[in-house]
């Protein structure tokens, strides 16, 4: 007993072993507060995880975006191979000065002692010799015309992107040195352009009073459909549709608003003819009915060609009576 007692005690009174039982105590306690608190902090552990990954996807979808702007409306340039004179017609290669320090390649076809001309706009991705079928007519008519690669397209100098606006700019270029290095062929000027060139035709007219009439030839309604209707088919979500919309507008600096057709028509003075086909799958002819209809009927013409789809030539060829006509009747009247 007393030994039992002995023990007892000398393992109270002992300073070494109650400092083992204290450090154990204290190392078993801060391990259970620690193991509480990894409990309590594993949600937001998991919530921060879960934005972070989300920011991540934000961030590579912003990139993305840009990247696929540029990559999937790039221009695709087709140089030209052939001349005016391929169709027998006389010619002078000239060099056109634009903004931005860029140099448009152009053909002047001149006419003996006229003093009108017409300036021929091609659309995205084509180039001057592909404008040549609808120029002949109105060369045999005794019309000037002057064909030209807007920027990134044909021969003409590069630059960072197309654009309606930047198509616009170079057609306001065209006429400008028009005026200047052959001001007597510059007394009447109209302007028969193509599809994203048409639409930067009407944006010019609403702008440019040298222009004194303009024949458009499968021209969208408004930029914004045309983008939706192209990231549809590639079954690219709407929400993703619209941040497009609003970086190309960035880009561009233009709202899409202020330089859709169906707005600038109604800023035009001059007369317009707009030409459509009724089979055209890439610009239905619904849109440019929808222009027609927001313009002064007065100084609007609308010509629907039965059966002609986007790209035709031959069609819109049969009807160029209707085009010269038009012409003269403008030309008359001012």
């Amino acid at each position: 007993m007393r030994a039992i007692d002995a023990g007892i005690k000398s393992s109270k009174s002992c300073p070494r072993t109650r400092r083992r039982c204290g450090l154990s105590a204290q190392r078993v306690e801060p391990t259970r507060r620690i193991a509480h608190r990894n409990s309590k902090l594993a949600p937001l552990h998991s919530i921060v995880t879960v934005f972070s990954t989300l920011g991540l996807i934000l961030l590579l979808g912003a990139a993305a975006i840009p990247a696929g702007v540029h990559l999937g409306f790039r221009a695709p340039r087709i140089r030209e191979t052939g001349t005016p004179a391929d169709l027998g017609l006389n010619y002078q290669q000239v060099r056109i000065a634009t903004v931005r320090c860029r140099y448009l390649f152009g053909w002047l076809l001149p006419a003996p002692d006229a003093n009108r001309t017409v300036v021929l706009l091609h659309g995205w991705g084509s180039n001057a010799e592909l404008m040549l079928p609808l120029a002949l007519p109105l060369r045999l008519a005794g019309l000037n015309v002057l064909l030209f690669d807007a920027r990134n397209h044909g021969n003409s100098d590069g630059d960072s992107f197309s654009s309606l606006p930047r198509f616009a700019e170079d057609l306001g270029s065209a006429i400008a040195w028009l005026r200047r290095h052959h001001p007597g062929r510059a007394e009447r000027i109209a302007v028969l352009a193509h599809s994203v060139g048409a639409g930067a035709a009407l944006f010019e007219a609403s702008r440019n009073p040298d222009i004194s009439a303009v024949v458009s030839i499968a021209a969208f309604a408004h930029p914004a459909e045309v983008t939706e209707r192209y990231l549809r088919r590639l079954r690219i979500p709407r929400p993703i549709t619209r941040l497009v919309i609003r970086y190309v507008e960035w880009i561009i600096g233009h709202r899409f608003d202020c330089i859709a057709p169906v707005t600038t028509c109604q800023r035009i003075a001059c007369p317009v003819l707009l030409v459509h086909g009724t089979n055209d799958q890439t610009v239905p002819v619904d849109d440019a009915r929808r222009i027609a209809a927001r313009c002064d009927s007065a100084a609007v013409q609308l010509l629907e060609i039965k059966d002609a789809q986007h790209d035709s030539t031959e069609p819109i060829e049969r009807h160029s009576g209707n085009l010269l006509r038009f012409l003269d009747q403008c030309w008359d009247q001012r």
